[in-house]
């Protein structure tokens, strides 16, 4: 096996700085062939070297940060499509759709007091008062486009203050497609949207809240992904991210795709993403989006168009491993998911379940 901690997967994957260049690694087990096309070699296609786990990688000695990039891949259904990274720090604006280069460290928080308070005295201890905002449609310039990060961390935080709340809670902000969707149909779940500036801008961002006193828990959306090509589903011409069968992996109503929770690998990705977003943004919590299509197979499905378990850990006379979502987290205590629990996280960091209404990390 590809030796990398379960829950910071995103330190192993991705694009990552080498000795020269940066080196990219991706998981595409099922792939005919992978190749590396970006900015650093002129969109001519660089063939990259797979292992036995089926882990793609190749160092670009040229790669550097901003430099945009795709996966070229051929799949095991013998299409070739180009890829957007799983793991990418940073994006394109919409409608661009490639993956970027980009170093997510070397950002200087000056938020230590209130990382210490957090530890010393939880919030959850206390009262929230949660103000939920869209950051895209909060303000707007005279020309009718939205506040940067920057802006937003001069204005926001001292605004949510004067109203008398301590946290604020953020609409997805993980990269989407589609204006509308107001973040709710991801396709970058590590790369913090551009729309509104870098990676390093929405950092001062939550540094800047932090700095007044306030909280910030940020909408995730763990359960389902968008189907747009250069996303995750079919990543490598099979079902990879999804369960095979459309009647699990389908969600009619909002026409996306769900994460088959069944797979070790998908649930790294996701337990990885929280873990990512709490110790590279500093994110005090998260309330995950849709938990009740985790909890109920049927969930806007009508007959025939979902497939039950025979029993728990069963399926089509399959032993399955425990669901790392649904009945109960692993490492909760039996009843977690209707009374609220907590479960240790890797280090310090706590998760909370909310009842049936979302998920708090």
């Amino acid at each position: 096996m590809t030796h990398y901690p379960a829950h910071d997967a995103y330190k192993y994957f991705g694009a990552h700085p080498a000795e020269k260049g940066y080196t990219f690694r991706v998981w595409a087990p099922h792939a005919r062939s992978v190749s590396l096309s970006g900015d650093f070699n002129g969109w001519q296609g660089a063939e990259m070297h797979r292992d036995k786990d089926g882990v793609w990688s190749l160092t670009a000695e040229n790669a550097a940060v901003y430099d945009s990039y795709k996966y070229v891949i051929t799949g095991a259904d013998g299409r070739t499509v180009w890829k957007a990274d799983p793991y990418a720090f940073h994006a394109a604006t919409r409608p661009g759709t490639d993956s970027k280069v980009y170093d997510i460290g070397g950002y200087a928080w000056r938020d230590q007091a209130w990382l210490d308070r957090r530890r010393e005295h939880p919030p959850v201890d206390g009262e929230l008062l949660i103000y939920e905002v869209h950051l895209g449609s909060w303000r707007h310039h005279e020309d009718g486009t939205s506040l940067s990060y920057l802006e937003l961390a001069k204005e926001l935080p001292a605004y949510v203050k004067s109203m008398g709340y301590n946290f604020v809670e953020l609409l997805p902000v993980t990269e989407y497609p589609l204006d509308d969707s107001w973040g709710y149909q991801v396709t970058g779940y590590y790369s913090i949207t551009s729309r509104y500036g870098n990676p390093s801008q929405f950092k001062e961002f939550i540094d800047q809240c932090h700095q007044a006193g306030l909280g910030v828990i940020v909408d995730w959306v763990p359960t389902h992904f968008c189907r747009d090509e250069q996303g995750l589903r079919l990543f490598d011409g099979t079902p990879l991210y999804e369960h095979p069968d459309p009647r699990r992996s389908e969600q009619p109503q909002w026409g996306t795709t769900l994460f088959n929770f069944e797979k070790n690998e998908v649930r790294s990705f996701l337990i990885s993403n929280a873990v990512f977003l709490m110790k590279e943004y500093h994110i005090d919590g998260l309330r995950a989006d849709a938990v009740s299509c985790m909890l109920y197979l049927d969930y806007g499905k009508r007959g025939g168009e979902w497939l039950p378990l025979r029993r728990q850990g069963e399926h089509s006379g399959h032993r399955l491993p425990p669901p790392a979502f649904g009945y109960r987290a692993q490492g909760m205590p039996r009843g977690a998911a209707d009374s609220g629990g907590e479960h240790r996280l890797p280090g310090n960091d706590r998760a909370y379940l909310k009842g049936r209404s979302g998920l708090r990390l």
